[in-house]
């Protein structure tokens, strides 16, 4: 009978370590945001971000818009070139969501998962266009509290070590904070690329 008991409890922990809880961290030159998942409303969202992260996708991509009292929004693979002209038009979903042409990855976008979290400093949500199930890699982290987005665009994750990087990043000097009436589409990249590495770790290990 004990050794029936000291099976099942030895079953029970492996089940525990292979759902432990997984947070992100976001490493830039100005220091770690680390990020906790919220997978209750946002499922699709952070399974998207999880599969990007473990396939390296987010790593050398820049935050390509910084806004001080707005957010810095990150994700895109064309701004690991040196063409500043395309940051923020480029990005995929994870997986297939039924969204885009299975076939062709490229096309992968993620169903809207509107909720009811607010947007506060160190939200993560996802950047979309008009559509609201265009979402794909590109995600912001907001600055300060923006509730003119809430139930506007997906929340499915919240800054909880770090915050600080965020004041940092997004004072980064823009084209138009060097000149207010600066109208290129760059203009509120930083000039000098803040990159980021993105992995997934245990929330055992920051603790």
């Amino acid at each position: 009978m004990r050794k029936i008991f000291f099976i099942i409890m030895l079953g029970v922990g492996i089940m525990s370590c292979e759902k432990e809880d997984k947070v992100a961290i976001i490493s830039t030159q100005y220091g770690d945001m680390v990020v906790e998942f919220y997978e209750d409303v946002a499922p699709m969202h952070v399974e998207s971000f999880k599969a990007l992260t473990d396939e390296g996708y987010f790593d050398k991509t820049t935050f390509h818009r910084v806004i001080p009292g707005f957010v810095i929004q990150g994700g895109d693979p064309n701004s690991k070139d040196e063409n500043r002209m395309n940051d923020g038009t480029g990005g995929r979903a994870g997986k297939f969501f039924g969204i885009g042409r299975e076939d062709d990855p490229n096309t992968w976008t993620i169903p809207a998962e509107f909720n009811d979290k607010d947007h506060v400093k160190g939200t993560l949500s996802m950047a979309r266009s008009k559509d609201p199930n265009s979402g794909s890699s590109q995600f912001f982290v907001c600055h300060a509290p923006t509730p003119q987005l809430n139930n506007q665009y997906t929340v499915f994750g919240q800054v909880i070590q770090g915050l600080e990087v965020i004041d940092q990043i997004v004072y980064s000097d823009t084209p138009r904070k060097q000149n207010p009436s600066y109208r290129g589409p760059d203009g509120d990249n930083p000039l000098e690329k803040v990159e980021m590495q993105v992995k997934l770790v245990n929330r055992s290990d920051i603790d």
